[in-house]
């Protein structure tokens, strides 16, 4: 029996294509997405968006897919939805269950019975109406959901369903006010959503395939890492702002994160330009993008982001040619050329502070004789040297004829 051994029926083969995460965060930037409204409408912009989501899906069964909306003021999921806290009192949780059910949870504490009175309930779909067979009252029925569709692939349905359905309350739920005080877009709350998501993911994954040593972590106690396959994460941007510059200091710790658990950012630009998002998409080895032509979203994002890390290895990708390495200063949050650098904390200022005394770590800078008059040095003449006289120096001969006298009369000469 000892020569019998089942174990290698068992073993695992890792010889298999690793599976892709993908994370898109779109910018919902309302003022963005007007100017663009008759070039390439949001609409149509969502649409290739899911198609390429559904691409994704189908390279791997095992491939997932995340999107976060970078929306004014605020960044939002769109799919996964977020569930509900479990913590907090039924005020707390009240408005949250009015708007998901439509019914008012909320106690009315002004009577001496302790039974609630019951109040109204908020019909979603319109009033009832009338059955003139059996004069019964009934309400509409409820549309199917697009996920119930027994023609479409259901993970495609899914992710189309929870991310209209998230998207439309997202736009529902923001007002004239939030529009007209703000027109830029939380970009860097928006990567920070997306690689904490990144993590989670990955230590999920790892801890489900046998608790293996990611390879960014290897070598910092001694641990070789693990040759098993991990979970290829990436990040696409799908930007249509302008500069964020006042979103430096938080947009570049989401790109130093990045590089340390090695998620490359790929940046496609519909719209605008913006400094960080090059030097993200460079720092990163992502893939950066400018569209000359919007309309062909569709076919930018199959040809060019598509392919996962392990296929890019294979393909010639498009690179940039300049990337803009500017940085924005601290005290004005302005993108600058030349700037003044504190040797502590490293703090850009456009210029010299106040008092020398640097804004964010409160050291004396040493400036110097910064902004004096500079001292004007005599120009020293040069001596001016003797031209040379067959071959030594002496006084250069005139190349005329020197006359000689001849009317004077010599003394004793006859």
């Amino acid at each position: 029996m000892n020569a019998v051994d089942g174990s290698e029926h068992y073993e695992k083969d890792w010889n298999v294509p690793p599976p892709s995460l993908l994370t898109i965060v779109l910018d919902t930037n309302p003022h963005a997405w007007s100017l663009l409204s008759s070039t390439l409408p949001l609409s149509k912009a969502i649409a290739n968006i899911l198609v390429f989501i559904n691409a994704h899906l189908a390279f791997n069964y095992a491939n997932k897919v995340a999107v976060i909306a970078s929306h004014s003021q605020r960044a939002q999921w769109l799919y996964p939805t977020p569930s509900k806290p479990h913590g907090g009192t039924a005020h707390q949780d009240a408005p949250q269950q009015t708007a998901m059910t439509g019914e008012d949870t909320d106690i009315d504490m002004s009577g001496t019975d302790a039974t609630p009175a019951p109040k109204p309930k908020l019909l979603l779909h319109g009033p009832k109406r009338q059955n003139d067979a059996n004069n019964v009252t009934s309400a509409p029925q409820e549309a199917p959901r697009k996920s119930d569709d027994a023609n479409k692939y259901r993970p495609f349905a899914l992710v189309e369903d929870e991310v209209m359905t998230n998207l439309r309350a997202l736009f529902d739920n923001t007002t004239e006010a939030d529009i007209k005080n703000s027109n830029y877009t939380m970009m860097a709350g928006a990567l920070t959503l997306a690689l904490a998501y990144i993590n989670r993911q990955q230590i999920e994954y790892s801890e489900t395939t046998g608790g293996g040593v990611p390879s960014d972590q290897a070598g910092n106690d001694g641990r070789e890492p693990d040759k098993r396959p991990t979970l290829q994460s990436r990040i696409l941007v799908i930007s249509v702002s302008g500069d964020l510059a006042f979103q430096y200091i938080p947009i570049m710790n989401c790109i130093f994160a990045a590089q340390r658990k090695r998620v490359p950012i790929d940046i496609c630009k519909i719209a605008g330009d913006t400094v960080f998002l090059q030097q993200a998409s460079d720092a990163t080895r992502g893939v950066y993008m400018s569209l000359s032509n919007p309309q062909g979203l569709l076919q930018y994002l199959m040809m060019a982001f598509l392919p996962d890390q392990t296929s890019r290895r294979h393909l010639v990708l498009p690179t940039q040619v300049n990337v803009d390495f500017r940085a924005a200063c601290f005290c004005h949050k302005r993108v600058v050329d030349i700037g003044f650098v504190c040797s502590i904390c490293l703090s850009i200022f456009c210029s010299p502070p106040e008092g020398a005394i640097c804004l964010t770590c409160g050291t004396h800078l040493q400036l110097g004789d910064y902004g004096g008059k500079p001292a004007v040095v005599p120009r020293k003449k040069k001596k001016k040297k003797n031209r040379l006289v067959d071959g030594s120096r002496g006084t250069p001969l005139s190349t005329a004829a020197t006359p000689t006298p001849g009317g004077t009369p010599t003394p004793g000469a006859s």
